[in-house]
């Protein structure tokens, strides 16, 4: 996937309306510093436990946008999304097991205000918008990811020898979770077409803005863990 595509149709518009959120969300230093290695585990630890109880949520919000969609080849696109964050979830208590995070410590968590900030929104606004508003809502994370992931492992900054989290960048230029981008991406290409986008760009773009400022707070989330530590 090149990276220029993250620029086009729908999507792009939406990207490019998000401005400065979305720069700080891609570039956040939560990011920089994942690349270059220098990360607090803490503060990644804290991040992945909270990506954890996100996921969930997540999860849930594709089974919401699954009920909206009007096609069988919509709702196949949405559910493989589903299926694919279902079969994420043991793989990321894995990863996590590798940081010596067990289940049960994370099952131990709360939510971080940021966590319920991010995901409720999201679920809020599939529950009074139609499919493509959940969409607008949902693509910051999915696409936004594949971004970040694609960008680092083209940046000539970012290390990978030797670097606690290259793993995690790896596994954000993966060509699997880029095809779900993809088609993901389509889909709201699809239902933009459908459902008058061009039209309604005012109103999908505070959604998507908003999913990005969540995302960026998401970031901050992990390093504010290590300043609340000392």
């Amino acid at each position: 996937m090149d990276i220029t595509q993250f620029e086009t149709g729908l999507y792009g518009q939406l990207r490019h309306a998000a401005g400065s959120q979305w720069q700080e969300y891609v570039n956040h230093p939560f990011v920089r510093q994942l690349a270059a290695g220098t990360l607090p585990q803490a503060a990644f630890r804290q991040y992945l436990i909270q990506d954890y109880l996100f996921l969930l949520h997540f999860a849930r919000a594709y089974g919401l946008l699954v009920s909206k969609l009007h096609t069988l080849p919509e709702m196949r696109s949405a559910t493989a999304s589903l299926n694919a964050i279902i079969a994420e979830l043991p793989l990321h208590l894995a990863y996590c097991a590798s940081w010596g995070l067990q289940e049960s410590d994370i099952a131990a968590q709360p939510e971080a205000p940021e966590t319920m900030n991010y995901t409720r929104y999201v679920l809020d606004t599939g529950h009074r918008g139609d499919a493509l508003d959940l969409l607008a809502a949902l693509l910051p994370c999915v696409a936004g990811y594949a971004e970040i992931g694609l960008g680092l492992l083209n940046s000539p900054e970012t290390r990978l020898d030797n670097n606690p989290y290259a793993s995690w960048i790896l596994n954000y230029g993966d060509p699997q979770y880029l095809a779900g981008v993809r088609a993901a991406m389509a889909l709201l290409e699809t239902t933009g077409q459908q459902r008058g986008a061009q039209s309604r760009m005012p109103e999908l773009s505070t959604i998507f803005t908003t999913a990005t400022r969540l995302e960026s707070a998401f970031w901050q989330m992990g390093l504010n863990a290590v300043d609340t530590a000392r």
